[in-house]
């Protein structure tokens, strides 16, 4: 389930998500899972904000892919608890992977060249993990 649009200017979830997507989500990666009613009980400790507008995202979600729901309960008492299909760092992995390797078949050596240029802000450990990369695909290529 892959991201359809990518805000570049945002930071963190919100590069994927809308601002109240990424606040459920991150409310829901750390539960093991919860109604709307809670959800909209935990945000608008912060900011007053709508059972509708969370209903309308949390079903939105549902409808992307990235939440799943189970009805508890019967009769009036049945409610519905959602959770997330994957864990926050699978999710990242995921969307990382195909935004890089999109950039990587649309725009190949200038995303390269502008990788390469940004290793001069990371630690040595992620330069010897790439080094390390590099070798094991220049070994397979020479067979």
């Amino acid at each position: 389930m892959n991201i359809k649009k990518l805000n570049v200017d945002g930071e963190g979830l919100n590069r994927f998500f809308g601002p109240l997507e990424a606040r459920i989500m991150d409310l829901l990666w750390s539960s093991e899972g919860m109604s709307i009613k809670e959800v909209q009980s935990i945000l608008n400790q912060n900011n007053p904000i709508s059972i509708n507008a969370v209903t309308t995202v949390m079903n939105r979600l549902l409808s992307k892919g990235h939440l799943s729901k189970v009805l508890i309960g019967t009769g009036r008492t049945q409610a519905s608890r959602f959770s997330t299909v994957q864990s926050k760092e699978q999710f990242l992995s995921d969307q990382t992977k195909a935004v890089s390797q999109g950039l990587i078949q649309e725009y190949g050596s200038l995303v390269v060249s502008h990788m390469i240029d940004a290793l001069e802000d990371v630690d040595q450990e992620l330069i010897a993990k790439l080094e390390s990369k590099l070798s094991e695909i220049k070994k397979r290529n020479k067979k």
